[in-house]
């Protein structure tokens, strides 16, 4: 009977400790990222400026104590003015005309994580992120608006830093340069886009 009235409070103690256990050890086991994004095109000569017209969105589960694997989606904007010039359609048109020319991309995936420390103040990271990217490809004339809208497979190697206010404080700024590559094709007019490259800039808030 004493044995049973032990093990009775024991269960109890164990079922008022672990909703409390396992939402501390949940908070700390993930992460998310919140960013404002700083993007580039290159190796193209289409819409090829730099713009901060987009967010980043990120959120993963750390399985061990430095690999973390979750989830990304990001959208973006990069628009250029170019002045009046003459296209030539095919051998018996052509067209006269300025424009701005538009690359807006929304990729998403999955991602694996590793950072180099855990519970500190400082912690860098690397990150690989493998989904897919829709891209429209625009070619705005006056009134008239030409596009070309595709699927691509999509990689993004980052690497970053969260920084917190203290190794217990985990709400902080999270920093992080990346590469994209989509293997996206894409016509518009006179242009065509064979594969899109991107270099950018995220920063906003982790927890």
């Amino acid at each position: 009977m004493k044995t049973t009235k032990i093990l009775g409070i024991i269960m109890l103690l164990c079922a008022a400790i672990m909703p409390c256990t396992a939402h501390a050890q949940l908070y700390k086991s993930t992460y998310y990222n919140i960013d404002w994004q700083l993007n580039t095109p290159v190796f193209t000569d289409y819409a090829n400026v730099t713009s901060g017209w987009g967010m980043n969105f990120e959120g993963g589960y750390y399985v061990s104590s430095k690999i973390a694997l979750g989830l990304y989606g990001s959208f973006h904007t990069n628009n250029e003015y170019v002045e009046t010039q003459v296209l030539q359609l095919n051998s018996s048109s052509s067209l006269y005309t300025d424009q701005v020319q538009s690359i807006f991309q929304i990729p998403f995936g999955a991602l694996i994580k590793y950072r180099f420390i855990e519970d500190s103040m400082f912690e860098p990271y690397v990150t690989a992120k493998l989904g897919t990217n829709y891209v429209r490809m625009s070619s705005i004339n006056n009134v008239l608006d030409f596009y070309s809208d595709s699927w691509g497979f999509n990689v993004q190697p980052e690497v970053g830093v969260s920084i917190f206010p203290s190794a217990h404080n985990r709400i902080g700024i999270h920093l992080a340069l990346y590469y994209s590559y989509s293997t996206n094709q894409n016509q518009c007019l006179v242009y065509n886009l064979n594969g899109l490259n991107n270099v950018g800039f995220n920063i906003g808030i982790t927890f």
